[in-house]
């Protein structure tokens, strides 16, 4: 029994350890343009995350667009490249808390932030 708790301790315990934050990813050539993309019919409870240019082994690869379920208080950003100071850098997307009425508009930006009926 005594074996049991301190492995069931030890197990636990890897579950908490924290992981450093994916490093910025800086690059020297610009991506190339955004690819079009078809996007499917829109699905109730989903958020539609475009398609965008990822840095991996050295060169630029496409990553399609896809449904991603709907966080309700948050509002999802895409990935994007940015030029700063002749590099270019790509910050990542994501959810961001703070649209509480499921608009996609941040309520810091939102003129009626609180809407339900989202006019």
């Amino acid at each position: 029994m005594k074996k049991l708790l301190i492995a069931a301790l030890v197990a636990g315990s890897f579950g908490s350890v924290a992981l450093p934050a994916a490093a910025d990813v800086v690059i020297r050539t610009a991506p190339p343009p955004p690819r079009d993309e078809r996007i499917p019919a829109a699905r109730h409870g989903y958020v539609w995350a475009p398609g965008h240019w990822e840095w991996r082994h050295g060169r630029y690869v496409w990553t399609n667009g896809k449904w991603l379920r709907e966080r309700h208080g948050y509002a999802y950003r895409a990935p994007t490249w940015v030029e700063r100071d002749g590099h270019w850098v790509m910050e990542r997307g994501g959810w961001r808390r703070g649209d509480r009425d499921g608009d996609g508009v941040p309520n810091r930006f939102d003129d009626h932030p609180n809407n339900p009926r989202r006019d």
